[in-house]
């Protein structure tokens, strides 16, 4: 009998240490990318033509996750802030339906291209790849250049990387009212981890897409990630509607994506930064960056 007691005890402490080890595996989870901190530039400017009404509700939803997560926000609609020591303290930026020039002069586009290049990072949402799309590198690093979209639906993207930190609370097949956005000039070093499901799109313009998805066939992309040129890069084409930045889901998504890229970036070495034209080519072998 005290054999079987002995047993018994000796089985519970070994639960109980088990589930303290599990949570506080969870508790370290959670800590993957730690934001504490950091400080995060949410740049909002526009071009001349179409101009999202979702912007200030997307500032917001950044701003309550750096109450939330305890990393610094900084919100500008001036591109006079690219310049080399204004960007020395900006850990990532989000562009947030940035939408064609944003950019008033070359050198603030070489200010930013340095940035990255120095190890900076950037989370682009929605129509970011419709920003700056007669600059040939600002398109690689962002992932293409936005051509058009279906008419505004409830459609399925498709999470196909299961094992990437971003994809935590991501739905499998996550349903959702949206705009599916085809681009041109893709760039082939991006890593692709969520795909529109072009068969669940409205049948009514069904050529249009086809024709668009070009090489493509069932899936497009949709979230992708790559290191580039220096820097990190985290993009999903999702976030069309002023709701989706207050729905869990969605928030949790670009959450995500800047706890990523803030865990990716490790402070800025402007020695790095080689470029002194906004369209000096690419060294591959200085940045360590490959075509996939």
């Amino acid at each position: 009998m005290k054999h079987k007691v002995g047993k018994s005890i000796y089985c519970l402490v070994c639960a109980l240490i088990w589930i303290s080890c599990g949570s506080s595996s969870d508790s370290k989870e959670g800590e993957i990318g730690d934001l504490n901190g950091l400080k995060v530039l949410v740049y909002t400017k526009n071009g001349e033509g179409f101009v999202h009404d979702n912007i200030p509700y997307a500032v917001q939803c950044v701003e309550k996750l750096g109450e939330e997560y305890g990393f610094q926000v900084e919100v500008s609609d001036d591109p006079s802030i690219f310049e080399e020591e204004k960007l020395k303290d900006i850990d990532l930026m989000v562009f947030t339906s940035t939408n064609n020039e944003v950019f008033d002069t070359d050198a603030q586009r070489l200010a930013f291209r340095r940035y990255m290049q120095a190890g900076g990072g950037l989370v682009g949402i929605h129509s970011v790849v419709g920003t700056e799309r007669n600059w040939t590198w600002f398109k690689r690093m962002v992932g293409g250049r936005f051509v058009w979209h279906p008419k505004f639906q409830e459609f399925t993207i498709t999470k196909l990387d299961h094992s990437h930190p971003t994809m935590e609370g991501v739905p499998n097949l996550w349903q959702k009212e949206d705009e599916c956005y085809f681009m041109q000039e893709l760039y082939p070093g991006i890593n692709v981890i969520m795909a529109h499901d072009l068969e669940t799109l409205n049948k009514n313009e069904e050529e249009k897409i086809r024709d668009h998805a070009g090489p493509f066939d069932r899936y497009y992309p949709a979230v992708w990630f790559h290191d580039f040129d220096g820097g990190h890069v985290w993009v999903t084409a999702l976030g069309h509607h002023i709701k989706d930045y207050e729905d869990p889901t969605f928030v949790n998504h670009i959450y995500q994506g800047i706890r990523y890229i803030g865990s990716k970036v490790d402070g800025r070495d402007f020695d790095k930064a080689y470029a002194t034209d906004r369209d000096s080519p690419i060294d591959f072998e200085k940045t360590k960056v490959e075509l996939k």
